[in-house]
């Protein structure tokens, strides 16, 4: 029918208008050195979104050896530099899972405790002097832990001793952030919930700064509960670990807030 062949040829010329407004892919035909090298200038130029998109083609191309092994690893950099921590822990993820014996994991997982190391919790965090103790518990374990697998697995890595220091660090803040929520809890009148959390510190952090705050607070929640023997008890333990404790003489500090923690 004279209709149908009109037609046909309508949709054919839309197509043909439609394919000749994209232009041409330019980095067809390159080879991987060139394709890799180009996407590490863009990284370094800070261009990283380019150098994605340049990385992601180099995997696609040649997916199989050692050119897709980098990309994969410098694409979560990328992105862990971009601060899209979901993307760089979904891509070291599956790095992980199609190479569980590379020789590069202990970088991988350095790479995974950093990124949740590094976490923003938003404009607060980025700029109310937030500390790394006050923000995701979460993040913070999940950085831990990744460290702590590369030592155990990798103790003679070169990226061992920087992840052993950050564990000692995270030590601390896992402690300071209980210790934050038992101070909490106890300006609240909810003593209970502030002893256990005090006493969650004392059990599982007993080298961390925060511990005399934590036996501290651990002493009023009793004191406030009416529980005199215990109280007694944890405060014999204070004054044996802490003999020259300003809380012990002064008390907690009469205003903790940050300037922007206008609600409390």
């Amino acid at each position: 029918m004279p209709w149908l062949r009109a037609l046909a040829a309508l949709a054919l010329v839309s197509l043909a208008g439609c394919s000749s407004t994209e232009p041409p892919d330019a980095t067809l035909g390159w080879t991987p050195e060139r394709l890799y090298a180009e996407a590490r200038d863009e990284l370094a130029s800070g261009n990283r979104e380019a150098a994605i998109k340049l990385l992601e083609k180099l995997e696609a191309r040649y997916p199989f050896g050692h050119w897709a092994e980098q990309a994969q690893l410098d694409i979560a950099w990328a992105h862990f530099k971009d601060n899209e921590r979901a993307l760089s822990l979904a891509a070291i993820d599956r790095f992980m899972k199609l190479h569980p014996n590379h020789a590069a994991l202990d970088y991988a997982l350095y790479l995974k405790g950093l990124v949740n190391f590094n976490e923003q919790q938003g404009l607060m965090a980025r700029f109310g002097g937030q500390d790394l103790s006050e923000r995701d518990q979460a993040a913070l374990r999940e950085s831990f832990d990744a460290f702590k697998e590369l030592v155990k697995r990798f103790p003679d890595s070169r990226y061992a001793p920087d992840a052993e220091a950050r564990m000692r660090y995270l030590v601390n803040s896992m402690a300071r952030g209980k210790v934050h929520i038992a101070r909490y809890y106890y300006s609240r009148g909810a003593y209970v919930a502030a002893a256990n959390r005090a006493q969650e510190v004392i059990r599982d952090y007993q080298e961390a700064p925060a511990l005399e705050e934590a036996l501290y607070l651990l002493i009023r929640s009793y004191e406030k509960l009416g529980l005199d023997d215990l109280r007694a008890d944890a405060e014999r333990v204070m004054r044996r670990s802490f003999p020259d404790s300003q809380l012990l003489r002064s008390g907690l500090p009469q205003d903790d807030r940050r300037w922007w923690q206008l609600w409390r």
